[in-house]
């Protein structure tokens, strides 16, 4: 189950009492200058930075574009990518998680693996196709990179499967990806149906993560 760094802070603040790791993770949360900036700009997390880092850089987004979200909850990259493609484009958001509605974002929760989700996605789609997939998901860690990375790299083998099902030719497939075990194999797979695959690593990614994004474009359909 993918759930969002935001998420994980309020559950962990939920607790009580905190342990001392605890404590601490949400001392250097709460101290982030990216969590305290996106207060002030009004964006629902930190990750919110990131994308913004990224469309700066390679120009990811752009209006009229139609967009998926897969793990958007709370919708940091979805709120970014709907004021990108304005009113006349489409973003489309995904979480097993509850989202608060967002204007111009359309909102479907649960597992998208699962047939009833994925028709959701199709059915609000129409006869439209996508010009960017994007999944920020990660599995709920344990700690324990055995079991934590396995499930990272199903999460985005399995947001590539919807990218494959949905982009247009040419269209761009975006994905957060942990450094490890089987991220050679996926870098490959990406280089087979895309032109161009380049790895990102956003300041507002911490640098102690195995985050990367990696970013695919030119889908060849």
């Amino acid at each position: 189950m993918a759930r969002s760094n935001a998420s994980r802070s309020k559950a962990a603040a939920g607790k009580a009492p905190a342990s001392k790791t605890s404590k601490g993770w949400l001392k250097e949360h709460f101290d982030d200058r990216f969590v305290q900036q996106s207060w002030q700009d009004g964006y629902r997390s930190r990750a919110s930075y990131k994308l913004l880092a990224l469309d700066e850089k390679d120009r990811l987004l752009r209006r009229g574009m139609t967009v998926i979200d897969l793990g958007a909850a709370p919708g940091g990259w979805s709120q970014v990518a709907a004021e990108k493609v304005g009113s006349e484009g489409v973003v489309i958001a995904s979480d097993l998680l509850e989202m608060d509605a967002l204007a111009d974002v359309d909102f479907i929760q649960g597992d998208f693996t699962e047939e009833r989700v994925l028709e959701a996605i199709l059915a609000t789609l129409g006869d439209r196709r996508v010009d960017l997939v994007m999944s920020d998901m990660a599995p709920n860690m344990s700690g324990m990179a055995a079991i934590d990375q396995p499930q990272a790299m199903v999460l985005v083998e399995l947001a590539l499967d919807l990218a494959r099902q949905t982009l247009s030719p040419g269209g761009t497939f975006l994905a957060k990806v942990f450094q490890g075990e089987g991220f050679d194999a996926f870098l490959k797979e990406l280089r087979g149906s895309f032109t161009r695959v380049v790895t990102r690593k956003p300041e507002a990614s911490r640098a102690r993560s195995r985050e990367v994004y990696l970013l695919a474009e030119g889908f060849r359909g």
